[in-house]
C-alpha cells in the first residue's frame, strides 16, 4: 500500500510537524470560539481543529456529546476564522452528517477500530469520497485489528490516511491512561513506510503535566504529529479535564518540543553515526554468536533430562536465573528491567528448545 504523503492533504502552517488541537468536546459555540480565539492569540498554528461531536463514554449519564447541533457550530466558526475541522465518527449516519457540515477530516476511535463491522460501515459510505480519514489504535494492543482498519479504508480507494498512536489499555498500575508501546506503532511503520504516523500524548498521558514528555518521544522517533486537546477552560471541560491544556500552556509546551529529522545533511554527522552503527553492526554479530552456542547447550540440556526423565520447566533455576542476571545487570550499570525482558525472551525459547527435544523423544 502506498499512502499520500501527509503534507499533501494536510498543511503543516509552518510547524516542522502537523499539529492538531481542540477540546475533548464540543460543549457549547462558545466554548469552542473562545478556545479558537484563545489559540489564536498564542499564535498557535495548527493543521486541523478537532473536536468531538459524539462521544463514546464508558457509562450513560455522562457528557456524550452534542451531535448534529455542534456540527453546525463547527460549520460556523470553519467559515468565520478560516480554519479547518476534524471530528469522530463511528458509524455511516456520523459520516453523512459530517459531510453535510462540511468537516474537512474524520477520524475514527480506538473503540470503534476494534469491530471491523462498523470499520466497514464507515468504508461503505466514504466509497467515492476522497476526505482524509485518521485512524485511532484499538484500545487493545492488537496490531493486526490497526492494520484491518486501515485496510478497509484503503480499499475503497482512498489513500489520504493517517494513523494516531493514541496508546493501549491495559490492567494494573501505570502512570499513564493507556500505555504507549511505542514497539507497536513502530512495527506499524515499519510495514507501512509511507504511512503517517500522529502520536495523541493527550490520551495516553490522561494528566497534563506527563504530556510534554510523550510528545518529545514520539517527535524523537520521527512521528508526522501531534494531537493535543486543547480548551479555553480545561479545569471547567465536561469530559477529560484533566489531560487538556489551555492555549497558553500548549504555546509552552510547543515552545520546548524539539523537532527531530530523520537524517542530517551534515557529512560529518553522518560519518561519526556509520562508524558507531558499523561498531553495533560487530556487537550483533557477536552477540548473535554467543547465542548460537547458548542454544546448543540449551539443547544438550533438553536431551540430558529427556534420558533421565526430568522436567523441562525448573522454577528454582528460572527464579535463580532472573535474581543473578539481575543482579549483573545493576553491578554493570545496565537496565535491570531490560535485561530481565531479554531473558524473559530466552527463557520461553529455551522452554521451546527442550519441549523439541522431548516431542522428539516421544515420536520415536
Amino acid at each position: 500500500m502506498h499512502f499520500a504523503p501527509l503534507n499533501t492533504w494536510l498543511n503543516f502552517n509552518n510547524n516542522d510537524f502537523a499539529l492538531i488541537t481542540g477540546p475533548c468536546g464540543a460543549e457549547s459555540f462558545e466554548q469552542l470560539e473562545q478556545t479558537i480565539i484563545a489559540l489564536k492569540q498564542q499564535n498557535i498554528h495548527y493543521a486541523l481543529f478537532r473536536a468531538g461531536v459524539w462521544k463514546p463514554r464508558t457509562r450513560p449519564n455522562s457528557f456524550e456529546g452534542k451531535g448534529e447541533e455542534a456540527l453546525k457550530w463547527l460549520l460556523d466558526l470553519k467559515l468565520k476564522y478560516s480554519i479547518k475541522t476534524t471530528v469522530e465518527v463511528a458509524n455511516a449516519e456520523h459520516v453523512e452528517l459530517a459531510l453535510k457540515y462540511k468537516v474537512d477530516a474524520l477520524w475514527i476511535g480506538a473503540r470503534t477500530t476494534v469491530n471491523p463491522f462498523s470499520v466497514q460501515e464507515i468504508a461503505n459510505s466514504l466509497i467515492g469520497r476522497k476526505i482524509p480519514v485518521l485512524i485511532k489504535n484499538p484500545v487493545h494492543a492488537d496490531l493486526q485489528l490497526w492494520i484491518g482498519a486501515i485496510e478497509r479504508i484503503y480499499a475503497i480507494g482512498n489513500n489520504k490516511i493517517a494513523a494516531i498512536h493514541r496508546g493501549f489499555h491495559s490492567y494494573g498500575n501505570s502512570k499513564y491512561r493507556n500505555k504507549p508501546l511505542w514497539q507497536i506503532p513502530i512495527e506499524l511503520k515499519t510495514l507501512f513506510p509511507s504511512l503517517p504516523i500522529i502520536n495523541d500524548p493527550s490520551h495516553i498521558c490522561g494528566k497534563r503535566e506527563l504530556i510534554i514528555d510523550v510528545a518529545q518521544k514520539a517527535l524523537n522517533i520521527c512521528m508526522d504529529g501531534l494531537m493535543i486537546e486543547s480548551h479555553v477552560n480545561p479545569k471547567k471541560a465536561l469530559s477529560d479535564a484533566e489531560q487538556q491544556l489551555s492555549a497558553e500552556s500548549l504555546s509552552c509546551l510547543l515552545s520546548d518540543l524539539v523537532s527531530r529529522k530523520n537524517k542530517s545533511e551534515n557529512i560529518f554527522v553522518n560519518d561519526k553515526l556509520t562508524q558507531l552503527r558499523k561498531i553495533i553492526d560487530e556487537i550483533d554479530d557477536e552477540l548473535i554468536n554467543i547465542l548460537k552456542q547458548r542454544i546448543a547447550v540449551v539443547e544438550e540440556i533438553g536431551e540430558y533430562k529427556k534420558e533421565n526423565n526430568i522436567s523441562v520447566f525448573q522454577l528454582e533455576r528460572w527464579q535463580s536465573i532472573l535474581n543473578t542476571r539481575s543482579q549483573w545487570a545493576k553491578k554493570m550499570g545496565v537496565s535491570q528491567q531490560h535485561v530481565e525482558k531479554i531473558f524473559q525472551l530466552l527463557h520461553q525459547e529455551s522452554i521451546r528448545l527442550q519441549n523439541e527435544v522431548m516431542s522428539k523423544a516421544s515420536k520415536q
